[in-house]
C-alpha cells in the first residue's frame, strides 16, 4: 500500500441496513445519538453516517419505510388524495343537483312574478280609470 493513500472500508448491505433501520428506530423513539427529532430520509442518513443518495440509491426500502413513517409513502398519498377525490366528486355531484333545483325555482318564481306585476299593471290601469269607485274610500251611509 502507498503512502498517503486511504482505502475505504465499506460495510456489507446487510449491516448497512441495519444500521439504516436502526437509525430509524432511534429518530421514532427520541433516543437519536445525532438529537434527531423529526423522521425523515436526511435525518436518517445522518445518524447513520451516510449519504442520502445512498439510501436512494442502493436501499430504496429503507427510503420507501422512512417515506411511510412520515406519511408521504407514494401509494398512500396517491391513495389518500384519491379517497378525497371521490368525497369531493359526491359533494360536488350534490351542489350540481342543487344548483339545478335552484335553478328550477328561480325559474318558476320569475314566471310567477311577470304574472304577478302583469295583474298590478292592469289593476293600477282601472284604478286610473275615471269610471272606477274606490270603495275603500266611500263613507259608510248611517
Amino acid at each position: 500500500m502507498k503512502p498517503g493513500k486511504v482505502t475505504a472500508k465499506y460495510k456489507p448491505a446487510e449491516d448497512r441496513e441495519k444500521d439504516l433501520r436502526l437509525a430509524l428506530y432511534r429518530i421514532q423513539q427520541g433516543r437519536a445519538h445525532t438529537g434527531e427529532t423529526k423522521v425523515s430520509i436526511a435525518a436518517v442518513a445522518r445518524e447513520a453516517g451516510v449519504s442520502t443518495a445512498l439510501i436512494h440509491n442502493h436501499y430504496p426500502g429503507i427510503a420507501e419505510t422512512i417515506r411511510e413513517v412520515i406519511g408521504r409513502s407514494c401509494r398512500a398519498a396517491r391513495d389518500v388524495k384519491h379517497q378525497d377525490l371521490i368525497e369531493e366528486r359526491k359533494k360536488n355531484s350534490v351542489y350540481r343537483q342543487n344548483i339545478e333545483e335552484l335553478q328550477a325555482k328561480v325559474a318558476a318564481l320569475g314566471s310567477i312574478n311577470e304574472v304577478l306585476l302583469d295583474e298590478l299593471r292592469v289593476l293600477k290601469a282601472k284604478m286610473n280609470d275615471h269610471n272606477v269607485i274606490d270603495l275603500a274610500a266611500r263613507k259608510p251611509h248611517g
